[in-house]
């Protein structure tokens, strides 16, 4: 049953937390959009499109954003509760400080659930969309965007070029119009004027242009069997093909096996056939090599029971130059033939850490929540202060050391410097006795960020020091 301190830290808490939530996702989004932006700027992208685009994005940085409001309402609550003496109350009462953060233990347990569930189902479709677009979105070209004085070459085999435009947008003056699908041949048009329509499909640009010529080389690019032909006319229709210009639409199954598109259960699968896989690799590498090292498949070996004689005292010197020349042969061989294994080799075990990486990512996001929790709870008790001052500087301070210490350790692993276990699980690893200390502090009412307690205790060793 629920009590009514329960409820008093409940309605404390959720305020801040969809606040600092919604607040953190925006700001994560912003920074990803910027990252984003000279691809999607220029690309006659419709608003559908753009909002699909964020949407995706924003799926993968959930994980990211849900420790950030942990840890900063966290903070902002138990910060909230001290500056307006009500922990105070609540402790002189009997009420130790874990019995008043149980509920809110309660919450990070769930949100721990909800954020694992969210990183192994909905990300992994979010990620599979968001490349499917972005890749869809990188290689279109530039929307159609004819400016006075310039050659616009973005469909593919022309150059255009208009003098002046009209402020109607649609017609133009002074026309150029290069032909570049066979650079052998010069074949242009130009023309005083003309109208820019586009197909009612939009599939197709149209160009109706008067009074110009139309200048056609014909022949294979030789001097000797060239004929150029001038052409005059009063209105002639031009059509470009505008389907290169428009948004393709990839099939998502191009990217379904990438590792960032697997859940856990998928990802246990695709470690396990790719560490077969790479033991079958090794054991055709040894049998490879014992097809040219043929003592390798002696047991009993006469090299094992006994030293041979110097090479010099077993071959004879005219057979010397040829046993050299088969030496130096094999040798090449076997090189060339354990390079070759060992690229494949090292590529099926860089995707298994790869596979791994993703792997202890969902859960060790997932357990940043109670984590971090532990660290803005006690912190909040302790520094007492509420609003967005203190206590988001602190927070920004502790999600930098988690964020930082995150990074450092999957770059670590993708170098092969530290094992996925511990590279991913860095951060909690080191925030964890962080955690217990401050919940130790805070339950014994600590001084740690009292600055008359500093103030007191720089003029005891002041003092020790003048009589010394």
């Amino acid at each position: 049953m629920i009590k009514k301190l329960d409820k008093l830290i409940l309605k404390s808490f959720l305020g801040p937390f969809i606040i600092t939530f919604f607040i953190a996702l925006f700001v994560l989004m912003m920074q990803t959009l910027w990252k984003y932006i000279d691809d999607l700027v220029g690309k006659g992208l419709d608003f559908v499109t753009i909002c699909q685009f964020i949407w995706y994005a924003s799926a993968s940085l959930i994980t990211l954003a849900m420790p950030i409001a942990i840890l900063i309402s966290s903070i902002m609550t138990f910060g909230n509760l001290g500056e307006s003496f009500e922990l105070v109350a609540i402790k002189s009462s009997g009420i130790s400080l874990l019995r008043f953060m149980r509920p809110l233990m309660y919450v990070s347990v769930l949100l721990c659930g909800i954020t694992f569930l969210f990183g192994n189902y909905v990300i992994p479709y979010a990620n599979l969309k968001f490349v499917a677009l972005y890749y869809d979105i990188n290689y279109k070209k530039p929307a159609f965007d004819l400016k006075e004085g310039i050659f616009y070459t973005g469909i593919p085999g022309y150059a255009i070029k208009a003098g002046k435009k009209d402020p109607d947008g649609k017609t133009i003056h002074d026309v150029i119009i290069y032909d570049q699908s066979n650079y052998l041949q010069d074949n242009s048009i130009v023309a005083e004027s003309g109208v820019m329509n586009i197909s009612k499909d939009k599939n197709f640009l149209e160009f109706n242009l008067k009074n110009g010529y139309r200048y056609q080389e014909t022949g294979n690019g030789n001097d000797t069997a060239t004929e150029y032909t001038r052409l005059g006319f009063k209105d002639f229709k031009k059509l470009f093909d505008m389907s290169t210009l428009q948004k393709q639409n990839t099939p998502d199954s191009l990217f379904k096996n990438n590792n960032k598109m697997l859940s856990a259960k998928q990802l246990n699968k695709n470690i396990d056939s790719l560490t077969k896989t790479c033991d079958t690799l090794k054991n055709n590498q040894y049998k490879l090599v014992s097809t040219y090292l043929h003592y390798l498949n002696i047991k009993d070996s006469i090299w094992k029971i006994a030293k041979p004689a110097p090479l010099q005292n077993i071959i004879a010197d005219s057979a010397k130059p040829f046993v050299y020349d088969k030496a130096i042969s094999t040798l090449s061989n076997i090189k060339n033939s354990i390079s070759f294994s060992n690229a494949e080799i090292t590529s099926r075990a860089t995707d298994i850490r790869f596979s791994k990486i993703e792997w202890h990512r969902k859960f060790a996001f997932s357990m940043a929540c109670l984590v971090l929790f532990f660290i803005g709870a006690p912190l909040g008790s302790i520094i007492r202060k509420g609003g967005l001052g203190m206590p988001l500087v602190v927070a920004i301070i502790f999600f930098l050391i988690f964020h930082l210490l995150n990074m450092f350790g999957e770059k670590f692993v993708k170098e092969g410097i530290m094992s996925p276990a511990f590279g991913m699980w860095l951060a909690i690893i080191v925030l964890i006795p962080v955690g217990v200390f401050l919940t130790y502090k805070a339950m014994h009412d600590s001084q740690l960020f009292n600055k008359e307690f500093y103030n007191r205790l720089f003029k005891k060793i002041r003092v020790i020091i003048y009589k010394k």
